[in-house]
């Protein structure tokens, strides 16, 4: 997958859109299905967005799939090791991702979610609660995040927010399709 660098110093993965919304005591996190190879759709029905830690934590990939099984796998052990603390332990896989030798190297973004909380993780040992709450990665990250703000002045569902933004990135962003995820928590 091509990679190029954003005006946040992040880098959005092509192939894929994932969109988080958080309003009231409702998060929603959606993502498109195209798995694409270079110019090529090599599946139109991936699922980038799953539920793990004993279903309570919706968690949503960008990037080289290998890599966010492994981050999926990671997250999901820190959970368990934390009683199911999201943020203690996104923080604890984001040192972790920063500075082990084989963690560093992957290539992936997550959008993670529970009852309480909106985050984004990187590579770079982020752990950011975006503003407003709503947070996009991917290469249609940034065509759904304006979306999702633009809309957010006039709707109050976070579902409605999601799936008009992500309908938005797959016109525009050849790297995102139609066919949405949508996990509610």
């Amino acid at each position: 997958m091509s990679t190029s660098n954003d005006s946040h110093g992040l880098t959005p993965w092509h192939g894929t859109t994932i969109i988080g919304v958080k309003r009231g005591d409702k998060i929603v996190v959606a993502g498109d299905g195209q798995v694409s190879m270079g110019n090529t759709v090599m599946k139109p029905n991936a699922r980038k967005v799953r539920r793990i830690g004993d279903g309570k934590v919706v968690a949503g990939f960008a990037g080289a799939t290998a890599d966010a099984f492994t981050l999926f796998e990671r997250l999901e052990r820190k959970l368990d090791q934390y009683n199911g603390q999201l943020m203690r332990a996104a923080v604890e896989l984001a040192k972790d991702w920063r500075t082990d030798k084989y963690l560093r190297n992957l290539e992936a973004l997550m959008i993670v979610a529970d009852a309480e909380v909106l985050l984004v993780l990187t590579g770079n040992g982020d752990v950011l609660e975006p503003e407003g709450g709503i947070a996009a990665i991917g290469s249609g990250g940034n065509y759904a995040l304006a979306a999702a703000r633009a809309l957010s002045d006039y709707e109050d569902d976070p579902e409605k927010i999601a799936r008009k933004a992500m309908a938005v990135a797959a016109d525009v962003c050849v790297f995102t399709n139609d066919q949405v995820t949508l996990e509610t928590v």
